[in-house]
């Protein structure tokens, strides 16, 4: 296993390097789409605190229920219906690191074993707690990536 108190360092450190990542974006340049195919930063900021909440509540779930099952998301149904582009990039990373705040200290009284626990994805089969927190802690950086692009591209 893991060092769990890295992965949870890393895990709170998230919504910190996001702010950074676009701490120079001007806001006009938000809904730019510099990259054609691609989401907008908005849209990837967007796409991300809903990620936060979808992971916040199958974190909870496995932690509480006995192997909870969860469905996929298809973020780009969320885009569309979920108004990705009125919605504000500050209360969205508000939102991120809120979520994260609360599922962090709930982790953080988790006795080790409890991230053994499981719950059944729709798509990937059986997955740990300690999977379901390695895969939103990396989305962060992942995403990051793809801002970066985005801002050099402007």
């Amino acid at each position: 296993m893991p060092d769990l108190n890295h992965l949870l360092a890393e895990y709170a450190a998230g919504p910190e390097t996001l702010r950074r990542s676009i701490v120079d974006v001007r806001v006009n340049d938000l809904d730019a789409v510099p990259c054609e195919g691609n989401w907008s930063i908005r849209q990837v900021i967007c796409h991300l605190s809903d990620s936060e909440l979808v992971y916040a509540d199958r974190i909870k779930r496995v932690i509480a229920e006995d192997n909870p099952s969860f469905f996929d998301a298809d973020p780009d149904l969320f885009s569309a219906a979920l108004c990705w582009s009125a919605r504000d990039v500050e209360d969205e990373l508000q939102l991120i690191t809120l979520t994260r705040r609360q599922i962090l200290r709930i982790l953080q009284n988790c006795p080790v074993e409890t991230f053994q626990r499981t719950g059944v994805h729709s798509t990937d089969g059986a997955m740990t707690l300690e999977t379901l927190v390695e895969r939103i802690t990396e989305h962060i950086p992942h995403h990051i990536h793809f801002i970066e692009q985005k801002v050099s591209a402007l």
